[in-house]
């Protein structure tokens, strides 16, 4: 999973934007007259776009690496969002006025990509409204420590910001309350245990650096007072969530469940993969089968060297008890972190040896511990810089399993084993997200860097986990195969989890049946899959939607190219187009 690339409706409840306060004062460009479009003049309105909407949410600016206002915190109430819808309808007015026809190919991707974002705004607060039952949308912590732990100013300089920024907590949380309506037990749990995390950014440590800083003894004073103020109203919003936690298993909640009709909507806004969802869903089927026929030839293969006794005649039971085998090999539960820190610099050989793609040493990636605050929704993730810090750490953070009994750790791990833990790096990490969002930076439109599709995104980091064993990664070995479908089929059968439980209804027990008997996952990672269905919409399609279209795209332009064909090539210029939906990067490959 990938930090920055999460959902829209999850980033605007993250940074604040359906409350924003702060009106834009960029000048906005003159109109133009139909005919006289140009690409200056498109390129000035795309400009002005995300000058303006930094000044709507300076906090998702400063999530993008962009220090508009870092000390303001925005207030997620009635007034903010009266504010964002008058400012999507402005800023559609605008785009109205440009011609399709008149605009190149790679303005008219960004003409859409503007379009969908600001459809998607809208829509979120006037239809789907996870602003009222998604409680978990409401928590200050990461603003804050974007600016404590990048080094993007002095720290004097960025302890100002967050001395100024801890004023509007107090009132941030009673907007939050205001809001909340209906929320589902799930979103109100998670919301708990992500703002007790909070006090991760605000803790000793951090009033130690303020009082060892330059700050002036007023200042000091100051910031002392309202991180008080700022804890006393973390803690009280804590106990109001655990309040209504108490009150929602007692009389019951609204279902985390959407429906049809939002999951198609949600669906067309997040993954803009030309097909329905309906329709994605009946293609994983199909592909669950084929995947699982792959996986019963390795089983064959495979089944003398691991055992003496006959190969079951259920295929599914036979592939279950070979990945059982396999998976007793793993690393130690302390020493996950650090085995994953260990590959990385093994990856980065590997594709540099094999001509893959080109890896930008100045761009450095760091595995870190999970920080508490973002702990609960998924083991893995990338937390990226934007465009505009293009220098800045890309962090991979892996949760420790100390917080586990040990029969979770051990499941876990053998989830995660001595195999899949390597294409989860590949996933994650090189040269899967972190080298997309180093090239997505790159890319000379902010538009596609900034507001780029979760779809592509995570696609190339599951298209990755494939090339990579195409070209000899893991030496062919069929044991890497049989565990590389395992995961393969997760990706597959994610698709038709989260569609079967948003819109058919699928139960907890015949979701982990489906992972456990289907996709042949542990029990820990299948609990936690379910878990993350209730929480997300949507999402868990991006990896596979994406995969298929780049992985089919890639063997289209193979056949169209020919003997020229050159691997290293299409990867790099599929790349460098940022992080623009597949269909519109195969549009534009396909004119060259």
């Amino acid at each position: 999973m990938k930090k920055t690339a999460i959902s829209l409706a999850i980033l605007l409840s993250l940074t604040g934007l359906a409350g924003c306060q702060s009106q834009s004062n960029q000048a906005t460009p003159s109109k133009v007259v139909s005919g006289e479009v140009n690409a200056a003049s498109f390129a000035q309105f795309s400009n002005a776009f995300i000058d303006d909407l930094w000044q709507l949410s300076p906090t998702w600016a400063l999530y993008s690496g962009k220090h508009v206002n870092d000390g303001y915190l925005e207030i997620p109430d009635e007034a903010g969002r009266v504010k964002t819808l008058a400012f999507v309808k402005a800023q559609q007015a605008k785009l109205k006025q440009f011609e399709l026809k008149s605009l190149t190919s790679n303005e008219t991707i960004d003409y859409h990509l503007i379009d969908n974002l600001l459809s998607s705004m809208a829509w979120d607060i006037t239809r789907f409204k996870s602003w009222q039952w998604d409680p978990s949308s409401y928590n200050v912590a990461g603003g804050f420590a974007q600016i404590i732990n990048e080094n993007f100013a002095p720290l004097d300089d960025r302890l100002r910001s967050v001395l100024a920024r801890m004023e509007n907590i107090p009132a941030y949380y009673a907007a939050a309350r205001g809001n909340i309506s209906q929320p589902t037990l799930e979103h109100t749990e998670l919301a708990v245990l992500q703002n007790q995390g909070a006090f991760s950014v605000f803790s000793d440590d951090l009033l130690k650096q303020v009082a060892d800083s330059g700050l002036s003894d007023a200042e000091k004073a100051l910031f002392k007072t309202r991180f008080d103020i700022a804890s006393k109203a973390i803690n009280e919003h804590i106990s109001w969530l655990n309040a209504q936690v108490s009150q929602l298993k007692k009389e019951g909640a609204r279902s985390f469940r959407i429906g049809e009709e939002l999951y198609e909507q949600k669906f067309a806004f997040d993954i803009q993969a030309g097909m329905t969802a309906k329709q994605l869903y009946q293609k994983a089927m199909v592909d669950k089968d084929r995947v699982q026929g792959e996986m019963a030839k390795i089983t064959d293969k495979l089944w003398p060297k691991y055992f003496t006794t006959p190969k079951p005649s259920d295929n599914k039971i036979a592939i279950r008890q070979l990945i059982d085998k396999l998976s007793t090999k793993h690393v130690k539960r302390d020493d996950f972190v650090s085995e994953v820190r260990k590959q990385i610099p093994e990856l980065i050989e590997f594709v540099n040896q094999k001509n893959i793609v080109t890896l930008d040493p100045k761009k450095p990636l760091v595995v870190r511990e999970t920080p508490e605050y973002m702990r609960g929704y998924a083991g893995a993730s990338i937390s990226a810089p934007g465009p505009y810090d293009k220098l800045g750490n890309t962090y991979y953070n892996v949760t420790p399993l100390d917080g586990m009994s040990n029969e979770s750790a051990e499941s876990y791990l053998r989830e995660y084993n001595h195999w899949i833990l390597q294409i989860l790096n590949i996933h994650e990490a090189i040269p899967g997200h972190y080298t997309q969002l180093v090239y997505s930076n790159e890319s000379p439109s902010l538009v596609k860097s900034l507001f780029g599709n979760g779809a592509m995104v995570e696609g190339w980091a599951v298209y990755t986990e494939r090339m990579m064993l195409e070209e000899g990664y893991g030496n062919f070995e069929p044991e890497m195969w049989l565990m590389y479908y395992k995961w393969n089929l997760r990706v597959i059968c994610n698709t038709i989890l989260d569609y079967s439980i948003h819109v058919k209804g699928m139960t907890e027990e015949q979701a982990i049946a489906l992972m456990m008997d289907e996709a042949f996952q542990q029990r820990a990672e299948a609990e936690g899959k379910w878990r993350r269905a209730t929480l997300s919409q949507v999402q868990l399609t991006s990896y596979y939607s994406g995969y298929r279209e780049i992985y089919d795209f890639r063997e289209e332009y193979k056949q169209l190219k020919g003997k020229d064909f050159d691997l290293k090539a299409f990867h790099e210029k599929f790349l460098s187009y940022g992080s623009a939906p597949v269909k519109y990067i195969r549009q534009l490959m396909l004119e060259k």
